[in-house]
């Protein structure tokens, strides 16, 4: 299962519900047979079972003294809540092979949706921002909530510039419960601003982590000859040389790297760089992670 996990074969996938499902389905199977890291593992008490539970979750011993259906319920599934504020900025068009970072976005978002909502049970909602706040559902657990999602994904195009201001506040004002924020962009802004910014999330007992999405020609790019590059907020050019591009472009975006991941950490917030040719896996072990932190 592990090559659904990856982004170019998620691109021939045109249904998020079908990608989520698959990617979830894939990545559950691999923990149940990880020795490192358990999924659902310690019990914490029982429920009634509702249609749609799965069966080998069945307490068989139970219902035979009791004649009743009782499903075990684990720590990993008390209820928790999930947000994700996703960037639909402009620069996340850029795409160098099958997946742009948009996309590659999108597929993380609805994958964590999915474990949410389907798996743990949990209430998720949505915020897709560039300078302004394009889209807002509400996290709910109700029936077609996933749907909602999904939707709110399909129609996240890129424009405009980031503004990490306006959906924070946002996220802020409508905060009612704490539980787990995942903030996916490409961070083109100042590290220092950035978690100045996200950091008050956490003074709500909030979870947080970043991921940070690139494409690996951002990280490492190559170039044949001299090129122009266009900036694909601002519009503005700057002509490169190849030497140029392997030394002293790849030098800053290493540092830019560095300060955000470090900056994030100092000020409790988890980071996890993912490119756009990596599969999904390490975003959602992270989640789970953090899940099972927050639900201690």
């Amino acid at each position: 299962m592990q090559r659904f996990l990856q982004p170019a074969v998620l691109s021939a996938i045109s249904s998020l519900d079908l990608l989520a499902k698959t990617v979830v389905d894939g990545f559950v199977g691999g923990l149940h047979r990880s020795p490192d890291f358990g999924f659902s593992q310690e019990f914490a008490e029982y429920r009634a079972y509702t249609p749609g539970d799965d069966l080998r979750h069945v307490d068989w011993n139970l219902f035979g003294r009791t004649d009743r259906t009782y499903i075990k319920r684990y720590r990993g599934e008390t209820n928790s809540q999930l947000t994700v504020l996703l960037d639909a900025s402009n620069s996340m068009q850029l795409a160098s092979a099958n997946v742009s970072k948009m996309d590659y976005a999108r597929y993380l978002a609805a994958s964590l949706f999915y474990m949410a909502i389907k798996k743990q049970r949990d209430a998720a909602g949505l915020i897709v921002f560039d300078d302004e706040v394009r889209e807002y559902v509400r996290p709910s657990a109700r029936s077609g909530q996933m749907a909602r999602l999904l939707g709110g994904l399909e129609h996240a195009e890129p424009r405009a510039r980031t503004d990490f201001g306006k959906p924070l506040h946002h996220f802020q004002q409508l905060l009612h419960r704490r539980g787990i924020a995942v903030v996916i962009s490409d961070f083109y802004e100042e590290p220092e601003l950035i978690v100045k910014t996200i950091e008050p999330l956490r003074f709500h007992g909030n979870e947080v982590v970043l991921f940070h999405v690139l494409d690996p020609q951002e990280v490492q790019m190559e170039l044949r000859s001299a090129s122009v590059l266009v900036d694909l907020e601002t519009d503005q050019r700057i002509e490169v040389i190849p030497e140029y591009a392997k030394t002293t472009y790849r030098q800053k975006m290493q540092a830019h790297i560095e300060a955000l991941r470090s900056k994030a950490r100092a000020a409790g917030l988890d980071y996890r760089l993912l490119l756009t040719d990596q599969p999904l896996d390490q975003a959602l072990r992270e989640y789970l992670t953090l899940r099972q932190r927050g639900n201690a």
